[in-house]
């Protein structure tokens, strides 16, 4: 564990140094969760977003499976065909 001092800005903006952000990846627009530890300890914990946690998720299926972007979207193309038959055509 290292420690790095900051400095609290106008308006409350702490800056990250460099060498921070590129080891842990972060990136503008990330989430970091604040965590108060009491004392005036605080923690702050990167959030990964729902949806991208998810699409992660999909990714892996996706190659476990073998599964092309291209194979994918046609799959689901052919599913909205049949929903619209199904739903909307004329019998």
């Amino acid at each position: 564990m290292s420690t790095t001092s900051v400095q609290i800005r106008r308006k409350g903006l702490i800056t990250l140094p460099v060498e921070l952000r590129r080891q842990y990846n972060f990136k503008e627009g990330d989430v970091l969760t604040l965590v108060d530890l009491g004392e005036g300890a605080l923690l702050l914990v990167p959030r990964v977003s729902q949806l991208a946690r998810l699409g992660d998720q999909v990714a892996d299926l996706m190659e476990s499976q073998d599964v092309s972007l291209e194979d994918m979207l046609e799959a689901l193309d052919e599913e909205r065909e049949d929903y619209y038959r199904e739903h909307y055509a004329e019998t």
